[in-house]
């Protein structure tokens, strides 16, 4: 009987994370890089860059005719720069098909121009990728939870791109939530307990308002909110209405929905700094909301984000996907449990490895 070949699974040095989480599904083999040279002139593991801050690759595992998968980002142009070299190498060292996953795409800021000159850093890094050469079964790129989809189409020649949505996660999250406000824990989700599946199904009961900062994701919002209420979850959906004031600032209007004395959970692709989130949050307090949460995919939060988020005083708790390898820092450092991050690994794993595998 043939036997399925698993593809061999790489990763940038940002996401190892995400490439170790992702082999623990089962679905992957184990491939090896070496990222810098020792003392004794053989290949190192440890990510080591030369003095000049160039960095070293060598292909430790024999890719020929294999489906091979690599796992990074495009956080920074050090890591999109990576993520290149190492697709070319797979490829120059004949891989029969490339499988590139990006968990989260950047240079969301400049996905397009709004004054005339302006460089669309998301177009151009897009033509970057889409240069590396085509392996010969081709190249495919899958992204998540894009801030906007029509990122995709910037890709250019026959690089496939593969939209992945994370909503599985989010719906997830909002029944953590609500359990917790019920007591409860995540357990209570897969017990085998007949109590605690009767504890867990009243909890998600709870109503609750699903809610946008503004607009630009209502579409998103009121997708996943129906998704929810045929999931058996009593949800309605909300949605802040601004104006604008000048270039970079706005002022909230109105919201679509009552809040009143509701349990808001906020649901946005991505958080940097915050502020907009912040802001949100206050305003569907100001309308009677008695609980402010939030859900984002992206958690980005450089600096000191995190800390202005807690002491906004605006939310109970915070949950986002582990797509971006600052969720991992501040999972490390950050006082618990505001800040809950959930793994999309076994999403991402499912999605890279669903259709044929090679046959032997």
């Amino acid at each position: 009987m043939a036997k399925k070949i698993k593809p061999l699974l790489f990763w940038t040095a940002s996401y190892a994370y995400m490439g170790e989480a992702m082999l623990k599904s089962g679905l992957f083999r184990r491939g090896s890089l070496a990222r810098s040279i020792n003392a004794d002139g053989e290949p190192d593991l440890a990510d080591k860059p030369f003095p000049d801050g160039e960095r070293y690759h060598r292909l430790l595992t024999d890719v020929d005719g294999q489906e091979v998968i690599v796992v990074g980002g495009t956080t920074d142009d050090r890591e999109t720069m990576e993520l290149f070299d190492i697709g070319n190498l797979l490829v120059d060292m004949g891989a029969s098909e490339l499988k590139m996953v990006i968990p989260y795409y950047g240079y969301s800021t400049m996905e397009r121009a709004i004054k005339e000159g302006e460089a669309v850093k998301a177009k151009y890094r897009a033509r970057l990728l889409s240069s590396i050469p085509p392996a010969r079964q081709g190249n495919s790129i899958f992204m998540v939870d894009l801030h906007s989809v029509g990122t995709q189409h910037y890709f250019e020649g026959a690089t496939h791109t593969r939209h992945i949505y994370a909503k599985s996660v989010v719906i997830d999250s909002v029944k953590q939530l609500l359990l917790e406000r019920a007591g409860l824990d995540a357990s209570y989700l897969t017990s085998r307990s007949a109590a605690k599946q009767a504890a867990a199904a009243e909890a998600l009961k709870a109503p609750f308002v699903f809610a946008s900062t503004d607009v630009g994701r209502s579409a998103w919002v009121d997708s996943l909110t129906r998704e929810m209420v045929g999931l058996g979850l009593n949800a309605s959906a909300a949605f802040i209405i601004k104006r604008r004031k000048s270039g970079d600032s706005s002022e909230v209007r109105d919201i679509s929905a009552d809040v009143d004395d509701a349990f808001v959970i906020i649901y946005d692709d991505m958080v940097r700094t915050g502020g907009s989130l912040i802001k949100a949050a206050k305003a569907y307090r100001e309308k009677g909301a008695v609980d402010v949460a939030a859900i984002l995919t992206h958690c980005v939060l450089p600096g000191t984000s995190l800390e202005k988020l807690v002491a906004s005083g605006a939310f109970s708790k915070i949950a986002v996907t582990n797509s971006h390898p600052r969720s991992v820092e501040l999972l490390n450092s950050q006082i618990k449990p505001f800040l809950v991050v959930n793994s999309i690994a076994n999403l991402l794993a499912e999605k890279v490895t669903k259709g044929r595998l090679q046959l032997v």
